[in-house]
């Protein structure tokens, strides 16, 4: 669905009649005096930002757009707007309405409006080249589609597997503390005389201190304890912050996912009703598509007609304000009603292939379909289109906020497994430089004294308990 400038007839046809309707009196060429030019009639529609009424004259979108073509082709121009209100649909009689019907009448030479090429249009008047791009939307108020908010809503910020990944590196680095603080001399010098206090109970509970960011006991004595432990701290805060940015995201843009994301989605819903544009372009869009979900969205539009077809522009979007409704049409339009009135939302995904101008009805097809291209190239239209659609809202940004993956906290989690790795490698060091002191000392092999030493440290405290007791009563 592509809005473009409408053309049909000659320029040598133009300016032969004045129209009652003339609301914006003829424009001269910026560079010249204007004498000599070629007048254009120009139809268009009401519509924000493409045309609107500023006191006697006209303004907006279209009006800058139509400043600059006839700049740059030399011609003069004055606009009407287009007397029942209309873009152009075929009547019961087989005559065209609106701008459509005013240029096949030869009231009009051109249209300059946010009007969608069609197959049907196209086969009795030419298009240029377009200057807007678009799609078909849905256009929602955001306390008619809010979720309720779960009971565990809290869990929220993070995706599932974040949260197994996190539960499995909390255990893991528990479990790691336990072992590094049994396998350190620094940590426990006399395993067979001493409790070591780092027990896996007492590993869990310091671990989930560092999540709490509270202290906890017993506190490391070790450097390869301490190495464990800074790094899960690391860890710990940064983990907290993005939980707390995304939560507190989540809490205040509302932004959970919308319930309503596809037609089918719309379909299968009962608390709003929803129609389009009567006579428009998207209308005949659900008519002519094959899709059975289309099907279904244009049966219920036809069965009711008389309540949910809407006139204007306007009056859907103040319809979608005040009761539970849905208005399907062009997203380019919705992205300015979102802008304007906070309240109002529009579903991500938009639908309907773009359309395309053609100039081969009237020699100033060409020229205007390249004087638009001109303007694309130059950034201009661009700038029309900041310059018209900018957000009157504190939260002008649609991005969507979601659970955070496992892959946005990648290199959080690298960074705990190594940390855990140098410290586990540390523990070794302290324990295997210990163990060569005493080898020295009593002359065996340093092997046999660090194995000796592993399997002494690795023991369960009932076992060291029961052999302390018996060597106790042996010596009694």
């Amino acid at each position: 669905v592509v809005t473009a400038v409408l053309l049909l007839r000659e320029s040598s046809q133009a300016g032969e009649e004045k129209d009652p309707e003339v609301l914006a009196a003829p424009k001269p060429d910026s560079r010249g005096t204007g004498e000599g030019l070629p007048t254009l009639t120009v139809t268009t529609i009401l519509e924000d930002p493409y045309v609107m009424v500023r006191g006697a004259e006209l303004e907006g979108y279209c009006m800058d757009l139509l400043g600059a073509l006839a700049g740059m082709l030399r011609f003069q121009y004055r606009v009407k707007v287009v007397g029942d209100g209309q873009y152009g649909a075929v009547a019961a009689g087989g005559n065209w309405t609106g701008m459509i019907g005013e240029i096949l009448r030869r009231e009009a030479d051109i249209a300059v409006a946010p009007l969608t090429v069609t197959s049907a249009r196209e086969e009795v008047v030419s298009f240029t080249t377009p200057f807007l791009q678009t799609g078909i939307g849905i256009l929602l108020r955001k306390d008619t589609v809010s979720q309720d908010m779960s009971f565990f809503h809290f869990l929220s910020p993070f995706s599932k597997e974040t949260w197994t990944a996190l539960l499995f590196a909390y255990l893991l680095t528990c479990f790691c503390l336990f072992l590094v603080a049994r396998l350190s001399p620094c940590e426990w010098n006399e395993p067979k005389n001493e409790e070591n206090h780092f027990t896996f109970l007492n590993s869990l509970w310091f671990g989930a201190g560092a999540l709490a960011l509270q202290g906890a006991t017993p506190r490391p004595q070790a450097l390869s304890v301490r190495v464990v432990a800074v790094v899960w701290w690391l860890f710990t805060l940064a983990l907290l912050a993005a939980y707390i940015a995304n939560f507190t995201a989540l809490l205040s843009s509302g932004s959970e996912q919308l319930p309503i994301q596809t037609f089918e989605d719309l379909v299968k819903q009962r608390n709003l009703e929803f129609g389009t544009l009567e006579g428009s372009s998207t209308f005949y869009y659900f008519k002519n598509s094959k899709n059975p979900i289309h099907q279904m969205i244009y049966e219920y539009m036809e069965k009711r007609r008389e309540h949910v077809l809407v006139k204007t522009y306007q009056e859907a979007v103040q319809r979608v304000m005040d009761s539970n409704y849905a208005f399907i049409g062009e997203s380019i339009s919705q992205d300015l009603a979102a802008a304007r009135h906070c309240n109002l939302i529009r579903a991500p995904a938009q639908w309907g292939p773009p359309g395309s101008g053609s100039g081969q009805a009237s020699p100033w097809t060409k020229s205007l379909s390249i004087a638009v291209l001109k303007l694309r190239e130059s950034g201009d239209l661009d700038y029309l289109r900041n310059k018209w659609w900018e957000s009157s809202c504190l939260r002008q940004s649609r991005e969507r906020w979601g659970p955070l993956e496992p892959p946005a906290l990648g290199g959080l989690f690298l960074t705990l497994g190594i940390g855990l790795a140098l410290g586990i490698l540390a523990a070794l060091a302290e324990l295997s430089s210990s163990s060569r002191r005493a080898a020295a000392h009593a002359k065996k092999s340093c092997c046999s004294v660090f194995t000796e030493e592993i399997c002494t440290r690795l023991r369960i405290k009932g076992t060291a308990r029961q052999s302390q007791e018996t060597s106790g009563k042996a010596n009694a």
